[in-house]
């Protein structure tokens, strides 16, 4: 098999210990472990932080991390989702095209829409090079901006973004999407005619469970409300924001509140945090406990010694087509079973039987869920912890990236 030169377009790659964005990580080094050449074009602005990772004028400082080679390009800090936030977008992308000719020429380009700037640099770059470029799509735009209510579906700037959209789909040379209904999206728009289903492909997020199986065993995790075996122990993990909807979980938590063998362990942190702490206060939900935010290297620690997890987020149209959070392979690889309320055509934890999903919106639902899995027979719980182990198999990212490889070195 050939070894190719391949460039990652991806403007949150920087490393995991700054930004938990671990995918494009975990791509190069396999692939690298392969031994193709990878570098990671990232932006200098660490995301949901203050810290840049240039201080001065230099548009860009390469550096090497963890084996993988890193090119960060001057981004201007910014905060929440302003002016200054679209400004650090064109930054990024001006010196994709300004700083990229310095370094040898690829292969070919893997480009990540976490927003679209980058697959067009992506795909002209591409053109200049005459290499191949491959365009990651993680997230739906601009459907994720109407959904959020930040854009209406007839106003001018939708329509210019979806033809945006369109054109890149057409452009590229193979399209994946991180969520399994993508084909069904392109058809739904109405744009298989000239988007070719045979080149649209689906990668999901996951998980590297070589490292999370070490870092279970090497990194304890220690904590009184865990080490309780008398108490069933309901576990969440992430950020605290409107997109995780965990207000779902204090509603749930105060139809349990009476139950006191059944806990809620809340671990993360975000900009919801004191308000939802002053939601529980008001509920009296003595069940509920906030944990705040911890390296997640003690992730899967403290996921072992729980009995069942939580994934909460709005559901919409973007979540029709399929979920690819990444605590959702946190969650399967710790062998627990989990309980999700996003409303999805292409449901992971339903197929598996690893979990199961309720009705959004309703804390009986989820109360109930809950209750099901506390009372379940050990048998029946023990069958959906092992669905689990299982299913995540899939989703480690060696296997994902034997599949992302053939996808790059198709001709």
């Amino acid at each position: 098999m050939q070894k190719m030169n391949i460039w990652f377009f991806n403007h949150y790659a920087v490393p995991p210990n700054l930004y938990p964005l671990a995918r494009p990580y975990h791509f190069a080094r396999h692939l690298q472990e392969k031994g193709h050449k990878v570098i990671i074009f990232a932006a200098s602005s660490v995301h949901l932080s203050k810290q840049n990772l240039i201080a001065d004028r230099s548009p860009m400082k390469a550096k090497k991390i963890d084996g993988l080679r890193y090119v960060f390009l001057r981004a201007r800090n910014y905060e929440g989702n302003g002016i200054q936030r679209i400004f650090n977008f064109f930054d990024y992308t001006v010196r994709l095209f300004t700083q990229t000719r310095k370094f040898h020429k690829p292969d070919v380009i893997l480009a990540t829409s976490v927003h679209p700037l980058a697959c067009v640099a992506g795909i002209l770059l591409a053109r200049k090079y005459r290499c191949r470029c491959v365009v990651e799509i993680a997230d739906l735009w601009p459907l994720t901006l109407v959904e959020y209510g930040a854009l209406k579906e007839k106003q001018l700037m939708t329509k210019a973004l979806y033809m945006l959209e369109h054109w890149i789909y057409k452009k590229a040379d193979a399209v994946i999407f991180t969520m399994e209904g993508g084909k069904q999206y392109i058809i739904d728009q109405g744009w298989e005619k000239d988007v070719p289903l045979d080149k649209i492909y689906y990668i999901n997020n996951g998980v590297d469970l070589e490292v999370y199986h070490r870092q279970e065993q090497e990194n304890i995790f220690h904590d009184p409300e865990l080490e309780q075996g008398d108490t069933f122990k309901v576990m969440y993990t992430g950020s605290m924001g409107q997109a995780n909807s965990m207000f779902d979980i204090l509603d749930a938590a105060e139809k349990l509140k009476d139950r006191a063998d059944i806990r809620f362990l809340l671990f993360g942190a975000g900009y919801l945090e004191d308000d939802l702490k002053k939601y529980a206060r008001k509920k009296r939900l003595e069940n509920v406990t906030f944990k705040g935010k911890v390296d997640k290297k003690y992730i899967p620690n403290i996921l072992s010694k729980g009995d069942l997890n939580l994934m909460t987020a709005p559901s919409d149209k973007v979540t029709d087509y399929g979920l690819s959070m990444n605590k959702m392979f946190d969650y399967m690889a710790s062998g627990k079973p989990t309980v999700s309320n996003i409303r999805t055509k292409f449901d992971i934890l339903e197929e598996t039987r690893s979990g199961v999903t309720v009705r959004a919106g309703d804390p009986d639902a989820m109360a109930g869920a809950i209750v099901r899995f506390y009372e379940m027979d050990k048998k029946d719980y023990e069958e959906y912890c092992q669905n689990a182990r299982e299913a995540v198999k899939r989703y480690d990212f060696k296997n994902l990236t034997d599949e992302l490889e053939q996808i790059l070195i198709k001709q």
